[in-house]
């Protein structure tokens, strides 16, 4: 019991002292025993106690890997760290100002307007909603481009908008150039695609093109990941004269673009590679960075050949918006004029005068929702009850109908027999004979066998035979 624990602690020491770096995958666990001259279940009893003690953390189907170190305390970000202190994890950024919650309040506010929240609760598809489409297009907005409304889509957030793309341009084991410092959850993101990323070498002035010309020609490449503006983690903008040039390449290469620009809003006067190059560029971005960390929306704006396409790769990842943050994000767009149900707005429901769906007094006219239940629940009531009548007048068919049938025909052959063996059909001496009684009844009046009919006897409907047989009619 205590040998597995005191590997545990050798190998908690290599972690200790830096032999086994944070996220350095450890080999797999019969690999491991086989190198320590231990069992395999000992082994796993290993890999269990560094699990436990937060050392390692393990990957269904990749694998187990050192964890990072653990954060240090709250409050302590300004102090120099310690030779043991954590990485500064740079992976994720908030933009949040003081005062951010009272500014979006009264924005967000008409969205709870019972009528308003009806339609916001829907569920929206990839295209989401014209409206929708619209407010995003103007939200995109540069100087030299406006993207076309019937060329957006909607994700959940801007990373699930990358995943998107990338499962509908590159297949598994597929190959995707990206800066040699690359936005982290690319790479997760890609792992888990089965899609092999490639690092690109750059330069202060951006991507050099011919590191991408480079590794194209080693092996084809499926498409290429880029952060033109504000790149992440660097935070360098590629010049427009490298834009160009890049532009052009790709265009000669017919490399398909994955453009991200998540913090283009920061700067204004640039404009996307969809610019120069539109029918390969996909452009990335999102609501979260620029309003809230939880208003989350992704957008989308591909090519018009590849908008099915990037459609079905978000319904089949379940990558799709929700319709609720749509809403929020015009509202947001529009500034709170009007609310959620704009008064008059581009985009917006109209006015009393002139919506038609309105009545007096700038009420909606809409169905209330208790009625259609009430409505739905009559229909259903009265469907049943045809539908069981119809069932039970089968059945009572069914079962009544051969009985009223064969009822009149065995009344009539009794009394027939009846009538035979009192006439004198019977013994010598005038007696009714008791076993022709038995006969007559059952079958009718008893006739000799020499004298007996043939007959046609056909097999019943269960029967398996197929053929229709004539026998002689022999007494019993």
């Amino acid at each position: 019991m205590s040998d597995y624990r005191r590997i545990a602690d050798r190998i908690a020491d290599d972690i200790a002292t830096g032999r086994l770096r944070p996220g350095q995958r450890l080999p797999p666990q019969r690999a491991f025993a086989r190198r320590r001259g231990i069992a395999p279940s000992t082994a796993g009893r290993v890999y269990g106690e560094l699990v436990r003690r937060g050392l390692v953390v393990g990957e269904v189907g990749r694998g187990t890997f050192v964890r990072a170190a653990p954060d240090g305390p709250v409050g302590q970000a300004l102090i120099e760290p310690g030779p043991a202190a954590a990485p500064v994890n740079l992976e994720l950024n908030y933009p949040a100002t003081p005062g951010q919650p009272e500014l979006l309040a009264p924005v967000l506010a008409p969205l709870l307007r019972p009528d308003v929240l009806a339609e916001a609760l829907l569920p929206a598809a990839a295209t989401g909603t014209e409206a929708a489409r619209e407010a995003a297009a103007t939200l995109l907005v540069t100087p030299g481009w406006r993207p076309a409304p019937e060329r957006l889509l909607f994700t959940g957030n801007a990373r699930q908008a990358i995943a998107a793309v990338l499962a509908s341009l590159v297949r598994p084991g597929g190959r995707v150039g990206v800066e040699q410092l690359t936005y982290p959850l690319v790479k997760e993101i890609a792992a888990r695609l089965g899609i092999t990323l490639v690092p690109l070498a750059g330069d202060a002035a951006g991507l050099l093109p011919e590191a991408v010309a480079a590794a194209h020609r080693s092996a084809p490449l499926s498409g290429l990941y880029v952060q033109p503006t504000l790149h992440n983690p660097t935070s360098l903008t590629t010049s427009r004269p490298r834009l160009l040039q890049l532009a052009q390449l790709v265009h000669d290469l017919n490399l398909p673009v994955v453009e991200d620009r998540i913090w283009s809003f920061l700067r204004e006067s640039g404009d996307p590679l969809a610019v120069h190059a539109p029918a390969l560029t996909h452009v990335v971005d999102g609501l979260s960075k620029r309003v809230a960390p939880g208003l989350t929306a992704g957008f989308l704006v591909v090519p018009p050949h590849r908008v099915d396409a990037v459609a079905r790769a978000v319904r089949s990842g379940g990558w799709s918006a929700g319709r609720f943050a749509l809403e929020a994000g015009r509202a947001v767009g529009r500034g709170g004029n009007g609310g959620a149900a704009g008064g008059g707005q581009a985009g917006g429901r109209g006015t009393a005068a002139t919506d038609p769906r309105r009545g007096t007094g700038g009420l909606r006219r809409t169905v209330r929702p208790g009625f259609l239940l009430r409505l739905v629940g009559a229909a259903r009531a009265v469907a049943r009850r045809h539908l069981h009548g119809r069932r039970r007048g089968a059945r009572h068919r069914r079962h009544t109908r051969p009985r009223l049938r064969r009822r009149p025909r065995a009344h009539a052959r009794r009394r027939q027999a009846r009538a035979r063996v009192g006439s004198g059909t019977g013994s010598a001496t005038g007696a009714a004979d008791p076993r022709a009684c038995r006969r007559a009844t059952s079958r009718g009046p008893y006739r000799p066998v020499t004298q007996a009919p043939a007959a046609t006897v056909r097999p019943s409907r269960h029967s398996s035979q197929d053929t229709v047989r004539r026998v002689a009619v022999r007494a019993s």
